[in-house]
């Protein structure tokens, strides 16, 4: 049975708080099994038998939607591909760097067109670096999140497309329990 983390965007930002248990019966109510969740965030882990992730994030945005009343975009990716994407480290030497506030990862629900990316890739400056790899995307920061002109929305609006940011301490630490 394949084991999944579902990365939510708009859970606990915005004044959208849902506490960790509400969510984790929320998942369970639509048969999703040995369900957890994973800091504050919005991310669950939970198994499933439907092997189609792309239905099963629909099935799971429809009924987050119904029941908090507000759309909750789902990216999912089995622990296997987050293992994967934990461990790609497009930035190498340059994101251990003294001068790096955070590297973070962008969960899309597909990759972007070329255009788009290159588009993407036309940001890249002394402050902010990205890189596209499939369905992710990658910021190397060299300021805080409150000193950036760049922000996960800006991104979305750049990409043409929802996506969620999780820092990429939090996806390592989730490769490392999920294996």
């Amino acid at each position: 049975m394949p084991r999944y983390v579902a990365f939510l965007r708009a859970i606990n930002v915005g004044g959208h708080i849902v506490k960790m248990d509400q969510l984790r019966a929320l998942f369970a109510a639509i048969g999703l099994k040995n369900v957890e969740t994973f800091i504050a965030s919005g991310n669950v882990i939970f198994d499933s038998r439907v092997s189609n992730s792309d239905a099963l994030a629909e099935k799971i945005e429809k009924h987050l939607q119904a029941a908090l009343g507000y759309p909750v975009a789902t990216f999912l990716r089995t622990t296997a591909e987050v293992a994967a994407i934990s461990g790609y480290e497009p930035f190498g030497a340059r994101a251990a760097g003294p001068n790096v506030h955070a590297v973070y990862i962008g969960f899309m629900a597909s990759a972007p067109d070329p255009a788009t990316q290159a588009k993407l890739l036309s940001f890249n400056s002394r402050s902010d670096e990205f890189h596209l790899a499939g369905r992710e995307v990658y910021w190397l920061s060299r300021l805080s999140v409150s000193e950036s002109r760049i922000s996960g929305a800006y991104i979305e609006k750049i990409l043409g497309r929802s996506a969620t940011l999780r820092n990429a301490t939090t996806v390592r630490k989730l490769a490392a329990k999920y294996k």
